[in-house]
C-alpha cells in the first residue's frame, strides 16, 4: 500500500505558465483607426465641406490663382458629383434646390463632366442671355453696369498681366485692370473685369433650358463659359443643374506663387493674407 498522495497544483500569481502572453492587436487597430479616418474624410468631402482650388484667372476680380476655398456641398443637393471619383452611387440628384443668380459655383463641366470649374450663375431655366457691346442682357433688359476704380494686384508668378495692362505703382510692378460694377435683377452685385472689345462681348440670346444654368466668368475677356459650345478644355455651354458640385462659400488659404520649398521663410512672405478667411 502505497502511502504518496496525489495533490493540485496551485499556481501562486504571477507564476510563469511557460505560455505566452497574448499580444495587443496593434495591427489590426492601426487599419481600423485608418478605416474609420478614410471614411470620414470621406463622408466630410462628399457631403459637407470640400477644399477646392483656383488654377485659373478666370474669375478676376474675385479670385485669384493661387486661391484655395472651401465650397459648401449641401447647398444644391447631392448627386453622383458630390462623391470622390463620381461614383455612381447616388441616382440623379437628391434634396435638389436651384442656386441664385450672382452665387459662385464649382461645377463639372461639359461635355466630359470630369473636371471642376468655378463660374458665376447669370441665368435660370427660362432666361434669356445675350452680350451686347460687352454689356450683359437679362431677359431684354440691360444689367447696369457701372465703371469703377481699376482693379490692382501685384506682378508674381501667379499673375499675368498681358499687354499693356503692367504699371509701376510705388515702386511695385503691378497690373491694373479696367473694372466695372454689376447688379443682377435680385440685388446682387460683384464687379468684372472688361479690359477690350472681344467677339464674346457681343452674342445671340441664348434661351437657357429646364434644369440648366448660364454660367460665366467674372473675367469677361478671359473666361470659356456658357458663352461658348461645351469643347473639351473649352466652353461649357449650358451646364445641367445636375453637375454641380458646390458653392463657394470661404476663402481658406491665398499664395502669390512665390514660395520655395527650400526656403521655409517664403511660405510666409508669399501668403495673400488679407484674402484667408474672405466670404465669397
Amino acid at each position: 500500500m502505497s502511502d504518496t498522495h496525489s495533490a493540485t497544483k496551485i499556481e501562486a500569481p504571477g507564476t510563469d505558465t511557460g505560455k505566452p502572453a497574448a499580444k495587443p492587436k496593434k495591427d489590426e487597430n492601426f487599419f481600423s483607426f485608418l478605416f474609420w479616418l478614410v471614411l470620414g474624410v470621406a463622408v466630410l468631402r462628399s457631403f459637407i465641406i470640400s477644399p477646392f482650388n483656383i488654377p485659373s484667372e478666370s474669375m478676376l476680380p474675385r479670385l485669384l490663382t493661387g486661391d484655395y476655398l472651401f465650397a459648401t456641398k449641401w447647398s444644391y443637393g447631392y448627386s453622383k458629383y458630390s462623391l470622390p471619383f463620381s461614383l455612381p452611387l447616388i441616382p440623379g440628384r437628391i434634396l435638389a434646390s436651384q442656386p441664385e443668380r450672382g452665387d459662385v459655383v464649382i461645377f463639372k463641366a461639359p461635355p466630359q463632366n470630369d473636371v471642376d470649374y468655378i463660374k458665376r450663375v447669370i441665368g435660370l431655366p427660362g432666361d434669356e442671355i445675350q452680350m451686347k457691346g460687352g454689356q450683359l442682357w437679362i431677359n431684354g433688359t440691360s444689367v447696369p453696369k457701372v465703371k469703377v476704380a481699376d482693379f490692382v494686384v501685384p506682378v508674381s508668378p501667379n499673375t499675368d498681366c498681358g499687354p499693356g495692362f503692367e504699371k509701376v505703382l510705388d515702386s511695385r510692378e503691378v497690373c491694373a485692370y479696367p473694372q466695372f460694377r454689376e447688379t443682377l435683377p435680385n440685388g446682387k452685385s460683384y464687379n468684372v473685369l472688361d479690359m477690350a472689345a472681344t467677339p464674346q462681348d457681343d452674342t445671340g440670346v441664348f434661351v437657357v433650358p429646364e434644369g440648366h444654368l448660364f454660367l460665366m466668368g467674372d473675367n469677361r475677356d478671359n473666361s470659356m463659359d456658357s458663352r461658348f459650345p461645351p469643347v473639351e478644355g473649352g466652353g461649357v455651354g449650358m451646364v445641367p443643374q445636375a453637375n454641380l458640385v458646390g458653392k463657394a462659400a470661404l476663402m481658406m488659404f491665398s499664395t502669390d506663387g512665390s514660395a520655395e520649398w527650400i526656403k521655409p521663410w517664403t511660405w510666409f512672405t508669399a501668403a495673400r493674407w488679407s484674402r484667408i478667411g474672405s466670404v465669397i
